[in-house]
């Protein structure tokens, strides 16, 4: 078929989530993956141990970066984590759904007023959060008290940032395509909960294969443990390389 994608187009979709506890580690990983031009994901426990200094030399070394930090807070916070952020130059973040259209628009602010007092940064993608993919229906209903099914909750949540001015959403692959209906297919979804075939769930409720994510047409696959804690890392992002094609 004309249309499959080559594999470096294929890596250029997968967001490998550097979940460590520390930059020694993250390090490792890099150094098993070094030439594959996939996006890294740098979540809070990453953070919260290297500080942005690791963000920098990130970029220094030529990856794409999603800063990982899922703001959810008042308005002007957000703003001014937004701001922050953009003038470290990630590539893409992401707020929660869940705070509202005030608060995804404040983070759209918090990038436009650091894109004006710099001219020379990248406008990087925001995302909100629609509802984990550790999320199920019991979890959603009776805990965090959100009525109805989670697809439905999910497009809601999509359409909310839509009207925003936020670029996607972060949705389990089951989504994809109700969010691609919904909102339109540049808008864009970034897909955790993938698990090449055999791989365990682990803590992830709303699960799909790389390969099948693909044909639901998401755009980015987060994808952690089946890297991560792989025997050969290396091999296993490989091998899913090859399924996404």
């Amino acid at each position: 078929m004309t249309n499959r994608m080559t594999i470096e187009q294929a890596a250029g979709r997968v967001m490998v989530a550097l979940d460590y506890p520390n930059v020694e580690a993250a390090k490792q990983l890099m150094t098993q993956l070094e030439g594959i031009p996939c996006y890294m994901k740098v979540g809070m426990q990453l953070l919260y141990a290297s500080g942005s200094d690791f963000i920098r030399e990130l970029k220094a070394r030529g990856y794409r970066v999603f800063l990982d930090v899922k703001m959810h807070d008042i308005p002007n916070t957000v703003k001014g984590g937004s701001h922050s952020v953009t003038k470290l130059g990630v590539d893409m973040f992401n707020v929660h759904a869940a705070g509202g259209v005030m608060m995804m628009k404040a983070a759209v602010e918090g990038v436009e007023q650091a894109l004006e007092e710099d001219s020379s940064l990248t406008r990087p993608t925001v995302i909100a959060v629609t509802q984990l993919t550790s999320t199920n229906q019991q979890v959603m209903n009776e805990e965090i008290g959100v009525a109805g099914e989670v697809p439905d909750a999910v497009t809601k949540y999509a359409k909310l940032a839509q009207t925003a001015g936020l670029n996607g959403v972060v949705a389990s692959p089951q989504e994809v395509q109700l969010i691609k209906a919904a909102c339109g297919t540049s808008f864009q979804t970034i897909t955790p909960g993938i698990r090449p075939a055999g791989s365990a769930a682990g803590d992830q409720s709303r699960i799909m294969t790389p390969a099948m994510a693909i044909q639901q047409g998401t755009d980015y696959l987060v994808i952690g443990r089946p890297i991560t804690a792989a025997a050969n890392p290396r091999e296993a992002l490989e091998q899913i390389l090859k399924e996404m094609i």
